[in-house]
Protein backbone atom coordinates (compact mmCIF):
# COMPACT_ATOMS: atom_id res chain seq x y z
CA UNK A 1 0.00 0.00 0.00
CA UNK A 2 1.10 3.59 -0.55
CA UNK A 3 0.07 6.72 1.30
CA UNK A 4 1.52 10.20 0.67
CA UNK A 5 4.43 8.58 -1.16
CA UNK A 6 5.43 6.33 1.73
CA UNK A 7 5.31 2.57 1.34
CA UNK A 8 3.42 0.91 4.16
CA UNK A 9 4.19 -2.61 5.25
CA UNK A 10 1.37 -5.00 4.43
CA UNK A 11 0.61 -8.15 6.51
CA UNK A 12 1.29 -10.29 3.45
CA UNK A 13 4.97 -9.38 3.66
CA UNK A 14 5.31 -10.88 7.17
CA UNK A 15 6.47 -14.42 7.75
CA UNK A 16 3.58 -16.92 7.63
CA UNK A 17 4.57 -18.72 10.85
CA UNK A 18 4.00 -15.58 12.89
CA UNK A 19 0.29 -15.32 12.28
CA UNK A 20 -0.73 -13.45 15.41
CA UNK A 21 2.04 -10.93 15.04
CA UNK A 22 1.07 -10.41 11.42
CA UNK A 23 -2.54 -9.82 12.40
CA UNK A 24 -1.55 -7.26 15.02
CA UNK A 25 0.83 -5.52 12.64
CA UNK A 26 -1.88 -5.34 10.01
CA UNK A 27 -4.24 -3.66 12.47
CA UNK A 28 -1.57 -1.16 13.46
CA UNK A 29 -0.84 -0.29 9.86
CA UNK A 30 -4.54 0.27 9.13
CA UNK A 31 -4.69 2.73 12.04
CA UNK A 32 -1.55 4.48 10.81
CA UNK A 33 -2.95 4.69 7.29
CA UNK A 34 -6.17 6.24 8.58
CA UNK A 35 -4.24 8.71 10.71
CA UNK A 36 -2.03 9.79 7.83
CA UNK A 37 -5.06 10.26 5.58
CA UNK A 38 -6.78 12.32 8.26
CA UNK A 39 -3.74 14.58 8.54
CA UNK A 40 -3.64 15.03 4.78
CA UNK A 41 -7.31 15.93 4.63
CA UNK A 42 -7.04 18.40 7.50
CA UNK A 43 -4.05 20.03 5.83
CA UNK A 44 -6.22 20.79 2.80
CA UNK A 45 -8.54 22.94 4.93
CA UNK A 46 -11.51 20.67 4.69
CA UNK A 47 -13.13 17.49 5.84
CA UNK A 48 -14.36 14.50 3.90
CA UNK A 49 -17.99 15.13 3.08
CA UNK A 50 -20.30 12.08 3.16
CA UNK A 51 -21.13 12.28 -0.52
CA UNK A 52 -19.35 11.68 -3.82
CA UNK A 53 -18.98 15.38 -4.61
CA UNK A 54 -17.32 16.03 -1.26
CA UNK A 55 -14.94 13.12 -1.73
CA UNK A 56 -14.05 14.38 -5.20
CA UNK A 57 -13.16 17.81 -3.82
CA UNK A 58 -10.89 16.31 -1.18
CA UNK A 59 -9.26 14.03 -3.74
CA UNK A 60 -8.65 17.04 -5.96
CA UNK A 61 -7.00 18.98 -3.15
CA UNK A 62 -4.82 16.02 -2.20
CA UNK A 63 -3.76 15.60 -5.81
CA UNK A 64 -2.82 19.26 -6.08
CA UNK A 65 -0.49 18.99 -3.05
CA UNK A 66 1.91 16.87 -5.07
CA UNK A 67 4.38 18.41 -7.49
CA UNK A 68 3.96 15.51 -9.92
CA UNK A 69 0.27 16.15 -10.69
CA UNK A 70 -0.37 16.46 -14.41
CA UNK A 71 -2.67 19.24 -15.51
CA UNK A 72 -5.33 19.59 -16.62
CA UNK A 73 -7.27 17.30 -14.32
CA UNK A 74 -9.38 15.02 -16.46
CA UNK A 75 -12.94 13.68 -16.35
CA UNK A 76 -14.80 11.16 -18.46
CA UNK A 77 -17.80 11.88 -20.66
CA UNK A 78 -20.29 11.01 -17.92
CA UNK A 79 -19.85 14.46 -16.36
CA UNK A 80 -21.70 15.85 -19.38
CA UNK A 81 -24.59 13.36 -19.31
CA UNK A 82 -28.05 14.83 -19.83
CA UNK A 83 -29.65 16.16 -16.66
CA UNK A 84 -32.75 18.16 -15.74
CA UNK A 85 -31.68 21.13 -17.87
CA UNK A 86 -29.40 20.02 -20.67
CA UNK A 87 -26.06 19.00 -19.19
CA UNK A 88 -26.84 20.85 -15.94
CA UNK A 89 -29.49 20.54 -13.27
CA UNK A 90 -30.78 24.11 -13.76
CA UNK A 91 -30.56 27.16 -16.06
CA UNK A 92 -27.92 29.84 -15.71
CA UNK A 93 -28.46 32.60 -13.19
CA UNK A 94 -30.84 35.37 -14.21
CA UNK A 95 -28.66 38.41 -13.59
CA UNK A 96 -25.24 37.51 -14.93
CA UNK A 97 -22.27 39.75 -14.26
CA UNK A 98 -20.95 42.24 -16.83
CA UNK A 99 -24.40 42.26 -18.52
CA UNK A 100 -23.82 38.91 -20.21
CA UNK A 101 -26.84 37.76 -22.19
CA UNK A 102 -28.98 35.15 -20.41
CA UNK A 103 -30.16 33.23 -23.50
CA UNK A 104 -26.68 33.07 -25.01
CA UNK A 105 -25.25 31.90 -21.71
CA UNK A 106 -27.91 29.25 -21.14
CA UNK A 107 -27.49 27.85 -24.64
CA UNK A 108 -23.69 27.69 -24.46
CA UNK A 109 -23.49 26.43 -20.88
CA UNK A 110 -26.21 23.78 -20.96
CA UNK A 111 -27.08 22.81 -24.54
CA UNK A 112 -23.74 22.88 -26.27
CA UNK A 113 -20.54 20.88 -26.46
CA UNK A 114 -18.56 22.44 -29.30
CA UNK A 115 -19.63 26.02 -30.01
CA UNK A 116 -18.74 29.30 -28.34
CA UNK A 117 -19.78 32.89 -27.98
CA UNK A 118 -18.41 34.83 -30.96
CA UNK A 119 -14.77 35.86 -30.78
CA UNK A 120 -14.47 39.16 -28.97
CA UNK A 121 -17.93 38.92 -27.39
CA UNK A 122 -16.41 39.35 -23.95
CA UNK A 123 -15.01 42.75 -24.92
CA UNK A 124 -18.51 43.98 -25.89
CA UNK A 125 -19.78 43.42 -22.35
CA UNK A 126 -19.08 45.51 -19.25
CA UNK A 127 -16.03 43.42 -18.44
CA UNK A 128 -13.39 45.80 -19.84
CA UNK A 129 -15.07 48.87 -18.27
CA UNK A 130 -15.13 46.92 -15.01
CA UNK A 131 -11.37 46.35 -15.20
CA UNK A 132 -10.73 50.00 -16.00
CA UNK A 133 -12.87 51.04 -13.04
CA UNK A 134 -10.87 48.78 -10.74
CA UNK A 135 -7.61 50.25 -12.04
CA UNK A 136 -8.84 53.82 -11.53
CA UNK A 137 -9.76 53.07 -7.92
CA UNK A 138 -6.39 51.42 -7.26
CA UNK A 139 -7.79 47.92 -6.82
CA UNK A 140 -5.28 45.38 -8.08
CA UNK A 141 -6.74 42.15 -6.69
CA UNK A 142 -7.36 39.27 -9.13
CA UNK A 143 -10.91 38.81 -10.38
CA UNK A 144 -12.93 35.74 -9.38
CA UNK A 145 -14.96 34.04 -12.10
CA UNK A 146 -17.95 31.96 -11.00
CA UNK A 147 -19.93 29.23 -12.75
CA UNK A 148 -22.91 30.90 -14.44
CA UNK A 149 -25.11 27.97 -13.39
CA UNK A 150 -23.99 27.01 -9.88
CA UNK A 151 -22.04 30.04 -8.67
CA UNK A 152 -19.00 27.92 -7.82
CA UNK A 153 -15.60 29.57 -8.10
CA UNK A 154 -13.91 28.33 -11.30
CA UNK A 155 -11.10 30.75 -12.14
CA UNK A 156 -9.16 33.56 -10.50
CA UNK A 157 -7.06 35.82 -12.70
CA UNK A 158 -4.54 37.18 -13.09
CA UNK A 159 -2.12 35.01 -11.11
CA UNK A 160 1.59 35.09 -11.82
CA UNK A 161 1.13 37.91 -14.35
CA UNK A 162 -0.36 41.38 -14.56
CA UNK A 163 -3.91 42.31 -15.45
CA UNK A 164 -2.52 43.92 -18.58
CA UNK A 165 -0.94 40.59 -19.59
CA UNK A 166 -4.19 38.71 -18.94
CA UNK A 167 -6.28 41.16 -20.99
CA UNK A 168 -3.72 41.30 -23.80
CA UNK A 169 -3.61 37.51 -24.16
CA UNK A 170 -7.41 37.27 -24.00
CA UNK A 171 -7.78 39.94 -26.67
CA UNK A 172 -5.29 38.22 -28.96
CA UNK A 173 -7.25 34.95 -28.83
CA UNK A 174 -10.78 36.34 -28.70
CA UNK A 175 -11.82 34.76 -25.40
CA UNK A 176 -10.77 35.07 -21.75
CA UNK A 177 -7.67 32.88 -21.54
CA UNK A 178 -6.57 31.27 -18.29
CA UNK A 179 -3.44 29.37 -17.26
CA UNK A 180 -3.08 26.35 -14.97
CA UNK A 181 -2.48 28.35 -11.78
CA UNK A 182 -5.61 30.42 -12.44
CA UNK A 183 -7.93 27.39 -12.44
CA UNK A 184 -9.82 26.19 -9.37
CA UNK A 185 -9.42 22.45 -9.86
CA UNK A 186 -12.06 21.72 -7.24
CA UNK A 187 -14.68 22.39 -9.89
CA UNK A 188 -12.98 22.37 -13.31
CA UNK A 189 -12.11 19.39 -15.51
CA UNK A 190 -11.09 18.71 -19.09
CA UNK A 191 -12.21 15.90 -21.38
CA UNK A 192 -9.95 13.97 -23.72
CA UNK A 193 -10.93 16.13 -26.72
CA UNK A 194 -9.90 19.31 -24.87
CA UNK A 195 -13.37 20.43 -23.84
CA UNK A 196 -13.24 22.31 -20.55
CA UNK A 197 -16.24 21.79 -18.24
CA UNK A 198 -17.35 22.23 -14.67
CA UNK A 199 -17.77 19.20 -12.44
CA UNK A 200 -21.55 19.74 -12.56
CA UNK A 201 -21.83 19.78 -16.36
CA UNK A 202 -21.42 23.42 -17.43
CA UNK A 203 -19.66 23.79 -20.78
CA UNK A 204 -16.88 26.32 -20.27
CA UNK A 205 -14.68 26.28 -23.36
CA UNK A 206 -11.60 24.38 -24.53
CA UNK A 207 -8.00 23.85 -23.56
CA UNK A 208 -5.86 25.01 -26.50
CA UNK A 209 -2.23 24.71 -25.38
CA UNK A 210 0.42 26.97 -26.83
CA UNK A 211 4.21 27.11 -26.55
CA UNK A 212 4.04 28.19 -22.90
CA UNK A 213 1.62 25.52 -21.67
CA UNK A 214 -2.08 24.88 -21.21
CA UNK A 215 -4.35 27.75 -22.21
CA UNK A 216 -8.02 27.52 -21.28
CA UNK A 217 -10.10 29.60 -23.71
CA UNK A 218 -13.30 30.19 -21.78
CA UNK A 219 -16.65 31.73 -22.72
CA UNK A 220 -17.28 34.74 -20.52
CA UNK A 221 -20.98 33.82 -20.45
CA UNK A 222 -20.00 30.54 -18.76
CA UNK A 223 -18.12 32.21 -15.89
CA UNK A 224 -20.26 35.32 -15.28
CA UNK A 225 -22.18 33.96 -12.30
CA UNK A 226 -22.45 35.38 -8.81
CA UNK A 227 -20.98 33.33 -5.95
CA UNK A 228 -23.25 30.78 -4.32
CA UNK A 229 -24.09 31.39 -0.69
Amino acid sequence: DECCGCELISPKHLQPDRGKEAENSGSIMKVLSSSILALLVSSTRGFVAPNAHGRARVASRLAMTTSSVKLPLMADESVMDQKAHGTSEQPVQKNLRWKCDFETADRICNFNRHYAEFAGYWSTTDFIPHIKELAETGKTEPIDFYDSVTGKLLFTAPKGRTMEDFVKESQSHGWPSFRDEEVNWDYVRCLKDGECVSTTGTHLGHNIPDSTGNRYCINLVSVAGSPDE
